[in-house]
Order: C-alpha cells, then structure tokens, then sequence
C-alpha cells in the first residue's frame, strides 16, 4: 500500500519584526512513518521551523497542510493543541507539580482507565515505566528525555517534532536513546521531523537530510 502523505509545506516565510527572513521559501513534505533530519547551525531558524509546524508561531507566508487539512490561513491559524502534532524541546518542558505518569497522560484523550494504560504503554516502551509515580526533578537528564518523548508519542500523533533531543545526553545514552525512538516511531508509524546541529543524529537517525542554510532548505545525503 502506497504509503501517505502527512505534512506538505509550500512556499514558507518566516521572520521576527524588523530583521531579515530567518526562512524563506522552505518547501517539505513527509510521508507516514518517514523520518526527516535538519542540520543546521545553532540560531538559524531550526526550531522556528518546528514552531511553526506545531502552531507556536505563525508564519508570513506559505502553506501547512496536516493530513490534508490546511492549518493556516490569513483568517484562520489552527492553534497547537487543536493540530495533533506532538513537540519534544531541549529544555523537555516536563510538568513540575505533575508525576511522570500523570505528566504523560496529559495529552490522552478519552476514559481516565485508557489514559492510565496509554501513557503506561509508552513509558514502558520507552523504559520508562519503573518510575512513572515519581516527580520530574528526581530524574536524571536522560530519564527525564525518556519521559518527554513518551509524553509526545502517547496521545498517537501522526507527527513528532524533535527539537535537539539528545544533545544534553552523553554519547553511549545518546545512541542508545536514538535508536530505540527511531525503532518505536517506526513500529508506531508516526512521521517524524529532528532538528539538530549533530551529524550523527540524522545519520543514524532519519530517512532524509536536509540542510538550513541562508533561509533555504535544501535537501542533501547523509
């Protein structure tokens, strides 16, 4: 079966108030379980790119269209939580006052029994789960990443965004960590996008490379 389209973007233009475009003209599109990597270096529009796409910044010109709905237009932004696209910072933006578990069920839709296995099937995936009743700030740097991808792939988004999410790691957790993501979002089918200034990352990462430079997008081989 021909594998899906899920994100097209065309002809997009972004840029803060009295500077230069930080993109211009970007155009992308990922199928089903694809995974794409952007290098890029640090400040040049990688994560505007994703914020964009999640609905946390609106774009000056160009097109989003997420599974065959349009996102944006002059009149109307469909705003982050109403997209279906989930978000991974650096930062991981875990949920202070919340428990691992109660942090991944957060995004789950539906009865409080389904979002209790949900979110414990993705930390199990994850092997996360041993410390799904403890708070966020008793985690080390790499359980706490564990934990924020969990978060993002247990509502069962069609889309991830991955904003440098290994970078803080050290190496052997860093691959051991982008291997058994790359294996989950492929066993789960869900598209994927990661942007980092790491060549190793989208190597060992991605399907297909592309590089940030000078606003432009330009794909290249890894």
């Amino acid at each position: 079966m021909k594998e899906q389209e899920v994100l097209t973007i065309s002809d997009l233009s972004f840029g803060y108030e009295k500077s230069r475009d930080i993109l211009s003209g970007v155009n992308l599109s990922l199928k089903e379980g694809e995974i794409l990597g952007i290098l890029g270096a640090s400040g040049i529009g990688k994560s505007s790119l994703l914020r964009i796409i999640s609905g946390l910044e609106v774009p000056k010109e160009g097109e989003i269209l997420f599974e065959g709905r349009l996102l944006n237009q002059k009149n109307l932004i469909i705003p982050p939580n109403k997209r279906g696209v989930g978000l991974v910072v650096q930062e991981k933006a875990l949920f202070p006052h919340l428990t691992v578990l109660e942090n991944v069920k957060f995004g789950i839709k539906g009865a409080r029994s389904k979002k209790n296995d949900q979110a414990t099937y993705f930390l199990r995936l994850l092997k996360a789960e041993k410390f799904k009743n403890s708070m966020p700030n008793k985690l080390s740097g790499g359980e706490q990443q564990r934990v924020a991808i969990a978060r993002a792939l247990a509502p069962q988004p069609k889309l991830i965004l991955l904003d440098e999410p290994f970078s803080s790691l050290d190496m052997n957790l860093r691959a051991e960590l982008r291997l058994e993501t790359r294996q989950l979002l492929k066993r789960t089918n869900t598209a994927c996008i990661i942007v980092s200034h790491d060549l190793d990352d989208v190597s060992s990462f991605c399907d297909k490379a592309a590089r940030l430079e000078n606003a432009q997008l330009k794909e290249i081989s890894t």
